[in-house]
């Protein structure tokens, strides 16, 4: 694609390509406390990723899949030293190099979870400590030696608490810039809620107060992350690294069994909880704590006094349901494992143009943008144009009607023709001419209505349409 050109923005080109072969990188960001280490814990399956604060949580950790389980500190200089999982098989508290030269941690696992998406886990935002501040900041790309793991990531998951505060919005941004523009979009970004198990006091359901908090904040972060999914991450950790056990099911049992009353009273709070008379010990008390916090221990009590013999594998698969994983495990598969292919494409595509513009080299920017430009006008390289095009319209930049632009999103990140064109019992037939027709209604929109920005937009969209309409034949469908 690319000839004639130095050795060194050739080896930056060939790096850019080689990403491409890899599994897709997701960074999990956002404020200090907010719960990001045990959200990672439950996509991965594994309580690897250590939630105490310690030298690892101020580090830039990757989880990524490998033939077993190793654990390799890098340092600044490019130095790299082994380790071994702690005792618990965790991320070990002490690194054996001080925070402050630790470029990254890389932590392979033999989890299947990440054979396809790995898993970059940031320091937190907005310390109250001005040092672990800068050490954040630098986490989301304002400082390249310490953020070079997170600036590689194509997506990124941002974790909230209560509110989406201004630092929140200005960390994201920083991320943006970071990641060549192309990570903190609706396209390749989502949002989580986090610790929806403290929004009301004691073991109450905090789902009437979750659902509209988190709709709120989509509403206010609509041009940056996709969708704002509500999650208790600690009941989600519990129930997908199998922390909950036979005995603490019996132990939950025990509770249930309490009076009304005398039950309410201990789940009031964590220090009643502790200290109130029980029917289980105070160690046994502080682990429900520990894996399911006052909501989640109430929640199970109320399980297992409608049915005294339920298992503990449907306790935990209740527990589970209860904690809202299964939605953002859900998001996360449709905003980046199915979009997967998409977003890398279009972050090679970023990195390229950011090269051809940046490249010290005349020869070497001339010979960037030429090979971009014939890439762009080959009909086999169209998902590019429609990947910018989508970027530009998902981000506002081009503004555009809101049910053209989630078309146009579409089109650019999916390969269903069924889903692209809202049409789940369509047969080829009525696939091609829906097609067709959308092809002919965005051209009519770049013609009409649109102003000149607009325009590009749909006729790429347009070019789109017609594409798709010549991939849909009797034999494909």
């Amino acid at each position: 694609m690319v000839t004639k050109m130095s050795s060194e923005a050739g080896g930056q080109v060939q790096q850019i390509g080689n990403r491409l072969n890899d599994p897709l990188r997701v960074a999990i960001a956002g404020r200090l406390k907010a719960g990001k280490s045990t959200l990672v814990n439950a996509l991965i399956g594994r309580r690897v990723a250590p939630t105490a604060v310690g030298e690892c949580t101020r580090v830039v950790t990757r989880f990524r899949y490998g033939p077993a389980d190793r654990i390799d500190v890098v340092t600044r200089d490019g130095d790299r030293h082994s380790l071994p999982l702690d005792e618990d098989g965790m991320v070990p508290a002490r690194l054996g190099v001080p925070a402050s030269r630790v470029a990254c941690v890389d932590v392979t696992l033999t989890s299947d979870r990440l054979r396809d998406l790995t898993v970059v886990d940031t320091p937190g935002l907005a310390s109250t400590d001005v040092a672990s501040s800068e050490r954040a900041e630098q986490a989301v790309g304002i400082d390249p030696d310490s953020a070079g793991e997170v600036a590689a990531a194509e997506a990124v998951v941002y974790v909230f608490t209560q509110a989406v505060r201004a630092d929140d919005r200005a960390a994201l941004e920083a991320f943006h810039t970071a990641s060549a523009n192309l990570a903190t979009s609706p396209i390749n970004a989502i949002g989580v809620l986090g610790k929806v198990d403290t929004l009301v006091g004691g073991a109450g359901d905090p789902w009437p107060v979750a659902g509209p908090l988190a709709a709120q904040q989509a509403g206010l972060l609509a041009r940056t992350v996709g969708d704002v999914v509500p999650v208790g991450a600690l009941l989600a950790e519990t129930a997908e690294a199998g922390r909950l056990t036979a005995s603490d099911r019996d132990a939950l049992a025990q509770l249930a069994a309490l009076p009304a009353a005398a039950l309410t009273l201990l789940l009031t709070s964590a220090d009643l909880f502790r200290t109130r008379p029980a029917p289980i010990s105070t160690a046994q008390r502080e682990r429900l704590l520990t894996r399911l916090d006052l909501y989640g221990v109430g929640f199970a009590c109320a399980q297992l006094t409608a049915e005294p013999r339920l298992s503990t594998s449907e306790l935990i698969k209740r527990l589970l349901a209860a904690s809202g994983f299964p939605r953002l495990r859900d998001t996360v598969d449709r905003t980046f494992r199915w979009r997967s292919d998409a977003i890398k494409a279009g972050w090679a595509l970023t990195r390229l143009q950011r090269l051809a513009g940046f490249t010290p080299d005349s020869r070497d920017r001339a010979a960037l943008r030429d090979a971009l430009e014939a890439a762009l006008r080959d009909p086999a390289y169209h998902r590019l144009r429609l990947l910018d095009a989508a970027q530009r319209a998902a981000t506002g930049v081009v503004p555009l009607p809101q049910p053209w632009e989630q078309e146009l999103v579409r089109l650019a990140t999916s390969d269903d023709p069924r889903f692209i064109l809202g049409l789940p019992a369509a047969d080829a037939a009525e696939l091609r001419a829906a097609a067709i027709a959308a092809a002919g209604r965005w051209r009519s929109y770049a013609v009409d209505d649109a102003g000149p920005a607009q325009a590009r937009l749909a006729q790429v969209a347009s070019r789109g349409f017609h594409l798709l309409s010549q991939g849909v034949g009797p034999c494909r469908i």
